[in-house]
């Protein structure tokens, strides 16, 4: 089962990545781009049987591990497999 775990920046924090994209953006004459904030996707494969369980696992993950409580929010969810 595939778990996607998405971190970004919380409101408010100063987000200097998401700054320079913006400017660069600018540059390239995309001046409607008022904010850019830059995060980052981590997709785990874990061997579960409830995505439901799964979910909860990669929470703890995040918790521990994978975000910074204090600057960083995150959102957890499984991906259904297609083949």
């Amino acid at each position: 089962m595939r778990i996607i775990v998405e971190v970004m920046p919380k409101e408010g924090i100063l987000d200097p990545q998401g700054k320079a994209v913006q400017q660069a953006l600018h540059q390239l004459g995309y001046g409607e781009v008022r904010e850019v904030r830059v995060g980052r996707r981590i997709e785990l494969e874990v061997d579960a049987g409830d995505p439901a369980e799964a979910v909860r696992s990669a929470e703890q993950m995040a918790d521990t591990l994978l975000a910074n409580e204090n600057i960083e929010r995150y959102q957890v969810h499984a991906v259904e497999e297609t083949v």
